[in-house]
This record gives C-alpha cells, sequence and structure tokens, in this order.
C-alpha cells in the first residue's frame, strides 16, 4: 500500500470566517470546499481562503456532488449546548444540526474527521446528547477520540475550553490521542503579548462608541476584574449574571473566553483604556495574523471571531493528525466484533470525560 504524501484534502463544514481551517492550512492541509449560511461569514472566508466556499444551509447540501476529501472538519452550532445560554441541546433544530455533519461524514467516508464544540456539550439533556453524536459517528465505523481542550495549553493567548470529537476510520492504522499541553499556568501566553502592537494594524480596528456613563463605570474597575468590582453604593453599580460582564483584561495573563455574542457589558474590555476591545484585538487574542481581513459590520465580525476556533491551537491539533494520512490501511475481518469493541471502548470514554467535567465543575 503506498503511503500519501500529497497535502490531505479537506472539507469544511459550519465554516464560519475560518478559524479551524486556518489552523489546517497552516499545517499543510488543502481545503477545497467550504460551506456556511451567514452571508458575512462567507465573505471573509472567501477574501482569506479563495471562492470554494458555499454559501447556504447546509440541509440542502447534496453531498454526492461534493468532492471527495481525506478529512471533514466543523463546528456544529454550539448556543443549544453552551453554558452562557439558555440550553435546549438535541431538543432544539440548531442542536440536531450535527446530524448533518454525520451526514456529511457518511456520504464521503473520509479517513478522519474533526468536529468542534462548546463544553457544555458533555452535558446537554444530562450527558445524553454526547453519548447520541457519539453513537451515531461510531456506526459510521470510527474510532473516536472525545476530549476537552483548553486551546490555552496549544498556544492562544485566551482560556477557551471546547471538546473535539476526532473519528478515525476503523480501517486506518493509526489512533489518535490528545496532544500533550505545550503550555501551561506559568507559560500561557498573555493578553498583554498578544495585544502588542495592535494599534499599528489598519484593518478591523475601529473604536466601539460607548456611553460616558459605561466609561466611567469601567474606570472603576481594576485590570482583571469584572462588575462585581463596582461598590454596591456606587451610580454605576450593576447586576450581572456572569462573569463576562464588563470584564477587563489583565494584560499579565491570558483573555478569559472571547464569545461571540450578548449585549449588556459582554463585549470584552481593554485592560488599561476603558473602552470596549477592537475587532482586531479579539483576532489577536484567538492567534489570527494581522493580515486575516474580516468582513461585516462590528457586531458581525464579533460574531464570526467568537464563534471560531484559534487558528494557533486547530495548527497544533492538524499536525498531530497528520501520519493518519500517511498509515496504511488494516483489513477488519469481522466488523460486528469491531463495532462490539469500540462500544465498549465509547462507554468507557465517555464515563472519562464525565468525570472530568464534574471535576472542572
Amino acid at each position: 500500500m503506498t503511503k500519501q504524501s500529497k497535502k490531505p484534502k479537506l472539507i469544511s463544514l459550519f465554516s464560519g470566517c475560518g478559524g479551524l481551517d486556518l489552523g489546517f492550512k497552516q499545517a499543510g492541509y488543502d481545503v477545497i470546499w467550504a460551506n456556511d449560511f451567514e452571508h458575512s461569514a462567507c465573505k471573509t472566508y472567501a477574501k482569506n481562503f479563495g471562492p470554494h466556499i458555499v454559501e447556504g444551509s447546509i440541509v440542502d447540501i447534496d453531498f454526492d456532488k461534493v468532492p471527495d476529501a481525506d478529512i471533514i472538519t466543523g463546528g456544529f452550532p454550539c448556543q443549544d449546548f453552551s453554558m452562557v445560554y439558555k440550553r435546549g441541546g438535541l431538543e432544539t433544530d440548531r442542536g440536531n444540526l450535527y446530524k448533518q455533519f454525520v451526514r456529511a461524514v457518511k456520504a464521503k467516508k473520509p479517513k478522519v474527521f474533526v468536529a468542534e464544540n462548546v463544553k457544555g456539550l458533555l452535558t446537554a439533556n444530562r450527558g445524553r446528547a454526547i453519548q447520541q453524536i457519539s453513537k451515531d459517528f461510531g456506526k459510521l465505523g470510527y474510532h473516536l477520540d472525545i476530549n476537552l481542550y483548553n486551546f490555552a495549553e496549544y498556544g492562544a493567548p485566551q482560556l477557551r475550553e471546547r471538546v473535539l470529537i476526532v473519528g478515525v476510520r476503523n480501517d486506518i492504522d493509526f489512533r489518535f490521542e490528545k496532544p500533550k499541553p505545550l503550555y501551561n499556568p506559568a507559560t500561557y501566553k498573555t493578553a498583554g503579548e498578544a495585544l502588542k502592537g495592535v494599534e499599528k494594524v489598519p484593518f478591523n480596528n475601529e473604536r466601539q462608541n460607548i456611553k460616558d456613563k459605561t466609561r466611567e463605570m469601567l474606570k472603576l474597575i481594576p485590570e482583571g476584574g469584572n462588575f462585581t468590582s463596582i461598590p454596591k453604593d456606587s451610580p454605576y453599580y450593576v447586576k450581572g449574571m456572569i462573569s463576562h460582564v464588563y470584564r477587563k483584561l489583565d494584560r499579565n495573563k491570558p483573555s478569559t473566553t472571547i464569545i461571540a455574542g450578548g449585549g449588556g457589558g459582554t463585549w470584552g474590555y481593554h485592560f488599561e483604556e476603558p473602552r470596549p476591545l477592537t475587532n482586531r484585538e479579539r483576532a489577536r487574542l484567538f492567534g489570527y495574523p494581522d493580515d486575516f481581513i474580516f468582513e461585516g459590520t462590528i457586531t458581525e465580525v464579533r460574531k464570526q471571531i467568537g464563534n471560531s476556533v484559534p487558528p494557533v491551537a486547530a495548527k497544533v491539533v492538524a499536525e498531530h493528525l497528520r501520519p493518519a494520512f500517511e498509515a496504511d490501511k488494516i483489513f477488519v475481518i469481522n466488523p460486528r466484533a469491531e463495532f462490539d469493541d469500540y462500544r465498549e471502548y465509547i462507554t468507557s470514554e465517555l464515563s472519562g470525560v464525565k468525570k472530568m467535567v464534574l471535576a472542572a465543575n
């Protein structure tokens, strides 16, 4: 069996602005087809990657007409699994869009797939969501690695926890294991390092207008603090439900998680100046290069960035997967036995993941 030496071909689903794709491209993959339904995100994607992105609902895609590829990647919609928002999990139309990812994998049968989602996926519907998703992917003949990643451990200057489901086809002589962390709390890249010189970047660096009251409020919050730092007897005191509210960066630490939407002080704020972060500053906190240009309004670009995967971390995973495309195929003598082994494996794997999440909470 000859080994593959050329670039693995990649199909991208739920592509957004392309953070995950950029990491894989930087690792030597050839992204040949992509899909998303958000107009501004598609414009950003086309500007930075080329015209191979198809704008429209994934439900309408005929995957028999999509080119074959070695790997499928994507982050199916996460809001219904997120801990920040009211969650419906698999009981909503958006929560069930993962089935379109399953449909694509079934149709194209890539050697590998990588699905990304929020930490809340592990506990949505009392754990039933991840069990059902794993079962649906496993039925297609893939060995799964399900793990929670803190992308700060892989080079992003941001504490961002996300679940990656990595599937390797059973007939490929390769088993993926989560890469060992490259950074630890003592060596994490900091927000101060990430934003150094950012004021010189001409693209996506517009400052947002805010009210004088908000500016005065921010002056009361120390570096790294949030709304809870404002004295309760202050005329600027506000109530908040989540720690993101009026959260300022700490220049000596990674950013906390940058989110895609929300008002009421959830924009993320500069460590020194009393103002929201610019979109270029947000992009720096994900590891996007300065020549990656985003299309759309300030709000649309904020959403694109906040929904994306840090390219610097995606690149580490992509590099770790390269041996899968050079491995020989193995012959499965008894497919049923293979599936029974998998079922036993995934039960054990999910038990370990559940314990990890409970410990994190």
